[in-house]
């Protein structure tokens, strides 16, 4: 595996192109949306859905034109939509080490903005004229909806099941990623096999992902996350370290997580290292690590079945960056 700064410089090109892209299609007249839309655009994102769009159309052999960059950029607007709605459904302070835009404009604005940039997603597939991707992306973006809705019903759900946390999963995260590496292989006319294996990939790929990204809610450093460690646990969600610690605990450890995670009035940094004591005591940290580190290494089977090729190398270096990465 390629060091991060070395898988830095391979993409630099691409990331690139991908910026300036994103600049010249999500503009609005209205300009109060450009001014939200920058905010969460240009914070630093690492545009991995826009990559994984173009590094799969070039593993099934389409070469890259500014025409594969303007489709790829449609992931990224979808995705910073959902982090706007996400933000304010969570209240969260932060997001990407700046203040979370619906502290600077309220919750309706950022609401609706996140609306445009789903539209603006939405007429960028359209325009590409191609009946299989915009099938694609409206089947994403309703998973996407439906996990949004699933993880805040499921809030303080203390017996949520690793199988319904997989599923929440898949819908608030693994499917857009699954649907850029599908839209990758379809823009590039991949053929019967190719199609199938990239969106396993993608999923896979988003299953590690949103795994790392929840254990960096209990492990992470502020400074390198850009958002308030313990989130989650504060807000009750119940993610894999949690379901893991309640699976393995002995009873009275597990009233305790209960209580622990419930009491959101009292939700000190006390209770969070409490939690976290606990979860380590049962070894729901490693546990977790090692979950993410089956699908990364499933992801990387799927990619086994194409032809070596610098498209497919870089595809693995960012799936096996994602089990080391910080933010």
């Amino acid at each position: 595996m390629r060091t991060k700064q070395e898988i830095i410089a391979a993409i630099a090109p691409d990331l690139e192109k991908i910026e300036e892209t994103l600049s010249q299609n999500f503009a609005s007249y209205v300009p109060f949306i450009n001014e939200v839309s920058r905010h969460i655009l240009f914070a630093g994102g690492k545009r991995l859905r826009p990559l994984l769009m173009v590094l799969s159309a070039r593993l099934c052999g389409e070469p890259t034109s500014a025409k594969t960059y303007r489709l790829s950029v449609l992931f990224e607007y979808l995705h910073a939509a959902t982090l706007l709605h996400d933000d304010v459904v969570d209240g969260a302070k932060f997001r990407r080490g700046r203040k979370a835009a619906h502290h600077l404009w309220g919750n309706q604005a950022v609401i609706l903005v996140g609306d445009f940039l789903y539209s603006r997603a939405i007429r960028i597939a359209v325009e590409e004229g191609n009946m299989d991707v915009l099938d694609v992306i409206s089947q994403t973006t309703t998973l996407m909806s439906e996990g949004e809705v699933l993880q805040l019903i499921n809030l303080d759900n203390v017996e949520l099941t690793e199988e319904k946390y997989f599923d929440v999963i898949f819908r608030k995260t693994a499917a857009l990623m699954a649907a850029a590496c599908e839209v990758g292989a379809i823009y590039a006319r991949g053929n019967s096999w190719e199609r199938p294996a990239l969106k396993a990939f993608g999923t896979y790929l988003g299953y590690a992902f949103q795994i790392t990204d929840d254990l960096l809610d209990y492990l992470g450093v502020k400074d390198e996350t850009g958002k308030d460690i313990g989130t989650d646990f504060k807000e009750g969600k119940v993610t894999l370290p949690y379901i893991i610690a309640m699976e393995r605990a002995e009873p009275t450890d597990r009233e305790e997580l209960i209580a622990l995670i419930k009491e959101k009035e009292a939700a000190t940094p006390e209770n969070f290292k409490r939690a976290c004591e606990l979860m380590k005591k049962y070894d729901a940290f490693s546990a977790t690590h090692d979950r993410a580190k089956e699908y990364v290494e499933k992801a990387c089977q799927e990619l086994a079945k194409f032809e070596p090729s610098p498209a497919r190398d870089l595809l693995i270096d960012i799936a096996q960056y994602v089990l080391t990465r910080k933010h």
